[in-house]
């Protein structure tokens, strides 16, 4: 082995109902040697799984990703990464605002934030193109399709978010669409609302997560 790395990172995952702690503590190109639930090392080469659910995808001297039920997680050297398990109790209150509309402040990918406006007649999460850009998502890559909006007929294209969270709901591999016009705001659709258990009290909305 060319490298070995002083450095122990774990991580909390959730491949299925139990969760499982992984330290990265080698790395050399196309390998990495894994600790997995403190047992002894081993050493894992790209394309191998690790435990189910989670598989190795690249490796250099420098960083190792990780695939976790399709979603690609970049391990750089002395970094320390902690997840753990939603609950399945999680849930968000939204409070309406003055013309009786739900916003809701989201997190897209684990970067930056966006507001967006709750609509249960919109089929995907939508996103305007120039927020996508700034949110650095490569939507050009996506699917090219077409839409209704009320400025007429308009490009779009269908996205899969790696992740995107709302107060304690995340959920992961939601499909969105990237407007490249006709779109004053993002909208909150039903690729997220359909996996919430939806409440409206008064001027309040409860979120709760199903799965």
């Amino acid at each position: 082995m060319k490298k070995i790395v002083s450095v122990f990172m774990s991580m909390l995952l959730m491949p299925s109902a139990q969760a499982v702690d992984i330290g990265l503590v080698g790395l050399f190109p196309g390998k990495a040697v894994l600790v997995v639930d403190a047992e002894a090392p081993k050493i894992f080469t790209v394309g191998s799984t690790i435990v189910e659910g989670i598989r190795l995808i690249s490796a250099d001297r420098e960083t190792a990703s990780i695939e976790v039920n399709g979603k690609r997680q970049i391990l750089t050297l002395g970094q320390y990464v902690h997840r753990s398990a939603a609950s399945k109790n999680s849930s968000v209150i939204l409070q309406a605002d003055a013309r009786g509309h739900f916003t809701a402040r989201g997190q897209i990918n684990g970067g930056s934030s966006l507001d967006m406006l709750v609509d249960t007649g919109a089929s995907l999460i939508a996103i305007p193109a120039a927020e996508a850009k700034r949110l650095g998502i490569d939507y050009k890559n996506g699917k090219k399709s077409r839409a209704s909006t009320a400025n007429g007929i308009v490009n779009t294209y269908i996205v899969r978010l790696d992740s995107i969270k709302i107060g304690d709901i995340e959920l992961n591999q939601v499909d969105a669409s990237i407007l490249e016009e006709g779109l004053p705001t993002s909208l909150l659709g039903m690729s997220f609302l359909n996996r919430m258990e939806m409440t409206r009290n008064g001027e309040q909305m409860i979120l709760k997560k199903r799965f």
